[in-house]
């Protein structure tokens, strides 16, 4: 990339906030739920493997980057410039094992590293900087992660299974005393200690799950059109119909 055309795109921002009328009411507010929207879509590119979608997608995040920085830089806060020095001096300043004298011997030390670094820079806890926002299965698995970094975190797997059992029990429990509020915290921990097992099987609940929906979407959608094929509705089916395409549509897989 030149630095031509980074400049050409951030200088046609610039152009569009002092001349399209809906460009210029935007503000960091309006358009966040919409910088979330593109990250979505971007992850969805990605597990779908279409790279043409993931270049148009990555290309609408860049788009909300140098819209933030436009406006930002309208209201004298920063501009660009303080964005791309700001990540530099950032990737610099945490790989002390590539540009400075720091030795490490794999990826476990050097992510030990980051969080000496971060807790140096100013974070009052290792668990700082984990999006509130972050889907719940993400921020479980994220919050365990950096606990992880530091040696807060089981030892054994096997623990960690009987713990997910162990809570399932306690879930069953308030279930059975009826107390809805205890029973929405059981599922809490239930969730929350499944997300570590995931994590200690290497697995990301948070695309798990994702994957899993799209899953059963795929056979939903299987079970609506052969109903609708036999001429009927979807809500003149009865389970045993919809369970016989349910099945078929996993055999089909």
């Amino acid at each position: 990339m030149t630095n031509s055309k980074f400049e050409k795109l951030y200088e046609i921002m610039k152009r569009l906030r002092k001349e399209c009328p809906w460009d210029k009411e935007q503000t960091h507010d309006s358009i966040k739920g919409a910088t979330i929207e593109e990250t979505y879509e971007l992850v969805e590119a990605i597990d779908e493997k279409n790279y043409e979608e993931m270049k148009s997608e990555l290309g609408d995040l860049l788009l909300h980057i140098v819209f933030h920085s436009a406006i930002a830089e309208e209201n004298g806060k920063f501009d660009i410039n303080d964005v791309i020095d700001t990540i530099t001096e950032k990737l610099i300043r945490r790989h002390p094992h590539v540009f400075g004298e720091v030795k490490v011997n794999g990826t476990d030390e050097v992510v030990k590293n980051w969080e000496e670094i971060k807790l140096a820079e100013g974070r009052d806890s290792v668990l700082q900087g984990v999006p509130k926002n972050l889907p719940g299965l993400a921020r479980a698995y994220r919050l365990q992660e950096k606990a992880s970094k530091v040696g807060f975190d089981w030892n054994d797997k096997e623990d960690v299974w009987k713990k997910v059992l162990e809570e399932i029990e306690e879930l069953r429990e308030s279930e059975k005393e009826g107390d809805i509020k205890k029973t929405e915290e059981e599922l809490g921990d239930l969730l929350f200690a499944i997300t570590n097992y995931a994590r200690f099987l290497g697995v990301n609940p948070e695309n798990a799950l994702r994957l899993t929906n799209e899953k059963f979407i795929k056979r939903f959608n299987y079970v609506e059109r052969k109903i609708k094929e036999s001429g009927k509705s979807i809500t003149d089916s009865d389970l045993n119909e919809m369970d016989k395409f349910w099945e078929e549509s996993k055999n089909k897989e």
